[in-house]
């Protein structure tokens, strides 16, 4: 089993999420508030797991989802913000996901449908094949669907 995987998963479902609630604004992305305090090795340098999650923070700039004016250190990405790729993909509904409830507003229905609601859900619910299937939505352009944002 691929373990590194489920992490990254988390990580980047965690950084994008941190972001989006941000959003237009830029922050500091700091890898200790993504996967809390990880101690240095005997070296000094940063542990495997936070540098897997700065990897993947890195890896979802080189990708076109966030972008970055710096880095600080191995700690965090000075003003980060996300893409109109990443905005786009985590603000669509997923259309299986859309409620019919009466009971809400169509506003809430909306929020509720969105790629971003998901994942948060399936972080704070532990929940990891759903995060899992989830975060590959993240990363396929149109979820099957002609207009990208739908």
């Amino acid at each position: 089993m691929d373990l590194q995987i489920d992490d990254f998963y988390k990580d980047a479902a965690a950084g994008l999420l941190m972001l989006y609630q941000a959003f237009p604004r830029k922050i500091g992305l700091y890898i200790e508030d993504l996967i809390g305090r990880e101690e240095p090795d005997e070296f000094g340098l940063p542990s495997k797991r936070h540098q897997s999650c700065l990897g993947a923070q890195l890896w979802l700039a080189e990708e076109g989802y966030i972008r970055f004016e710096s880095s600080i250190a191995y700690d965090a990405l000075d003003q980060a913000v996300l893409t109109e790729k990443g905005f786009l993909r985590l603000s669509r509904s997923i259309p299986h996901v859309v409620s019919d409830e009466p009971d809400l507003p169509s506003s809430v229905r909306r929020v509720h449908a969105t790629l971003a609601f998901q994942l948060r859900q399936a972080i704070s619910q532990q929940d990891s094949e759903q995060l899992a299937r989830l975060a590959r939505l993240l990363f396929i352009g149109n979820l099957g669907i002609d207009n990208e944002t739908a």
